[in-house]
């Protein structure tokens, strides 16, 4: 007997070729399934492939933990009477800090009008009323561009409790709601024994230094951090504000 074509396949029980299975009815693709095209469906161009997402498990990588206030952009307020320091500690916090800080002094931006300048010394009236706002207003813009370029930054004033919506309201409208103040309030003798030590005119009577701290206790009870820095030298109160400002961003 004849091989079979195939090499004697089973099911092949003589030669010639194995007859033609009868056609079988297509089987209908199934109603529902996610991805499957509904019926009459024109086929498109093939999709790109798309990349699987990996299962989210909720870990968060967070950086290494630095002490203080550590690599994080910043932006804030010291406020204090006269003779609190509040210039010469934000110059240090500002020149001993790891990434780039600067340091933004409303006094000194008030002093660039030099010809018509309005010394409040001289009596407070609309004009240095108005300087000192203009004066906030260009510290707040050059705060604003420091942070859009990955600065921080530090501005001092003497912000009265008792104007909130001028002094604290205003420069988080200048600066932005992120800024964080913190009150710079030493003892009264302190605060006298420093300002005699100034010279020119950011040299205060002593009755206008009593005056100034009065109205600066009224931070006390207010929720903003204080710092009573009577017997912290500079680096020491500059120390206790990185701590403070660590505290406030945790």
């Amino acid at each position: 007997m004849q091989q079979g074509v195939g090499g004697g396949s089973a099911g092949w029980g003589q030669s010639g070729p194995r007859p033609a299975a009868p056609p079988q009815p297509p089987i209908p693709p199934a109603q529902g399934w996610p991805g499957t095209p509904p019926p009459g469906h024109q086929a498109g161009p093939p999709s790109h492939a798309v990349t699987p997402v990996p299962e989210a498990t909720g870990h968060i990588p967070l950086p290494p933990a630095v002490p203080g206030t550590g690599a994080a952009t910043l932006a804030v307020l010291l406020i204090g009477p006269a003779g609190a320091g509040k210039t010469t500690v934000a110059r240090h916090w500002a020149g001993t800090r790891p990434v780039p800080t600067a340091h933004i002094s409303l006094d000194d931006v008030r002093e660039w009008v030099c010809s018509g300048f309005a010394d409040p010394q001289a009596g407070w009236n609309e004009h240095s009323e108005a300087q000192y706002r203009l004066a906030r207003r260009t510290c707040g813009f050059a705060a604003r561009n420091y942070l859009a370029n990955g600065i921080s930054c530090i501005l001092d004033d003497a912000v009265f409790p008792d104007r909130p919506v001028v002094g604290l309201g205003g420069w988080k409208r200048h600066v932005g709601p992120t800024l964080l103040p913190v009150v710079l309030l030493p003892g009264l003798e302190i605060v006298l024994e420093r300002n005699a030590a100034r010279s020119g005119n950011r040299r205060l009577s002593d009755e206008e230094v009593a005056r100034i701290h009065g109205r600066m206790a009224g931070w006390y009870g207010s929720g903003l951090p204080i710092i009573d820095n009577s017997h912290l030298d500079v680096e020491g109160t500059a120390r206790a504000l990185d701590e403070t400002l660590a505290r406030a961003l945790a």
